[in-house]
């Protein structure tokens, strides 16, 4: 729809025409009473007088101020009214901007998601309905999409559970299998392929199910004061027997407890459970895994750094999609689901989490606010 922007164009248009008759309504009362008048002969006897004291003779002082100013008056004339309306347009501009300010209000109301609807001057109001149909049809396109990606995740969750049901029974069957004697060799390694297969596979579906909650906030969080050091040297501990076998060695490094952050326990051990798993699967067997605990500004960060086993093809944004694994081949047990399940529980309990990638180093920040007593989050 075209605008034409009608009481916009009669301001301007107004506004010019006022710098104009100001320009000359000034101008000619510098002319009449100030130039022709007080300062006419003045002017002239000085320039005269300032001619003759650097010996030059009056009569031709006289005729260069004839020459140089008397006879160029017009000239000097158009001269002074340009400048003036110079002036005076500039000020006006200062006043014509304010619809620039407008604009940009509008635009700051639009980029903080306000939830109060984008007000202009009148005559602005073409704008003002632009503005507001951009605001309304952003906001419509992201609840389209929050609506997309919940009823993503409840098709998850739906398809989750109802796989969940028929592998239940497959893995009492296959315990049943198990306990039952059996002379086959082959038999035997047939039962241990569909035990583990199965169990990878029960895993996988509720590390899903899990992925999806958190994503969308569903999962239930009970905050309460952890020691950041304990847990984090007891789950490294647990991660020593694993981390030996694909040699690896850990340096730890900790302060002094208490540094206490203010969290879900069970999700924070997820959080940590999940990144040593993958520094386990993934780093280059043979070197040194570095995990730092230091406080901050208020900050608890925790840091882990490995040398990654095989090249990283991908960005640090990619690998927190679903799926997304960081090796090449699907080899491994993995499912690429870590740290997608890491981030979001990480958001859910207001941290951050943060992975950083220089060549073959990668190193993930995971950071939560220090527990202050009079503030809990």
């Amino acid at each position: 729809m075209k605008n034409n922007y009608r009481k916009l164009k009669f301001s301007i248009l107004l506004q010019t025409v006022l710098v104009t008759a100001l320009t000359v309504l000034v101008g000619g009362v510098l002319l009449k009473f100030v130039i022709d008048g007080i300062y006419n002969d003045s002017f002239a006897r000085t320039f005269v007088d300032v001619l003759v004291f650097l010996n030059i003779n009056e009569k031709t002082a006289v005729h260069l101020y004839w020459q140089l100013i008397g006879d160029n008056k017009t000239f000097f004339m158009i001269v002074g009214y340009l400048i003036l309306f110079a002036l005076f347009f500039y000020v006006a501009l200062s006043q014509m901007t304010k619809y620039l300010d407008q604009i940009d209000h509008g635009i700051e109301n639009i980029i903080s998601e306000s939830t109060d609807p984008i007000h202009l001057i009148t005559e602005l109001k073409p704008i003002e309905i632009r503005l507001n149909e951009i605001k309304a049809t952003l906001k419509r396109q992201e609840l389209e999409a929050t609506e997309g990606e919940k009823k993503k995740n409840d098709l998850v969750l739906f398809l989750a559970h109802d796989l969940k049901t028929p592998l239940t029974s497959i893995i009492n069957y296959v315990d049943l299998i198990k306990k039952e004697p059996t002379e086959s060799e082959t038999m035997r390694e047939y039962i241990e392929v569909l035990d583990r297969q199965s169990n990878r596979l029960k895993k996988l579906i509720e590390d899903l199910m899990e992925a999806s909650k958190a994503s969308t906030g569903n999962l239930p969080v009970n905050p309460e004061v952890c020691d950041a050091t304990v847990v984090l040297t007891q789950i490294v501990g647990e991660f020593s027997e694993k981390a030996e076998a694909n040699q690896l060695e850990m340096v730890v490094e900790c302060p002094q407890p208490p540094v206490e952050i203010y969290v879900d326990g069970r999700h924070l051990w997820r959080i940590i459970d999940n990144l040593m798993g993958n520094i386990c699967k993934y780093a280059q067997p043979g070197t040194r895994v570095y995990i730092t605990l230091e406080k901050f500004h208020g900050m608890v960060i925790m840091t882990f750094r490995n040398i990654s086993k095989d090249r990283l093809k991908m960005t640090s944004e990619e690998l927190f999609g679903r799926f997304v694994r960081g090796d090449s081949s699907r080899n491994t047990e993995g499912h690429g689901l870590g740290l997608s399940i890491a981030k979001s529980l990480t958001e859910l309990m207001h941290g951050n989490l943060a992975v950083q990638m220089d060549g073959d180093l990668f190193k993930v920040i995971l950071s939560f606010e220090e527990y202050q007593e009079d503030k809990k989050q």
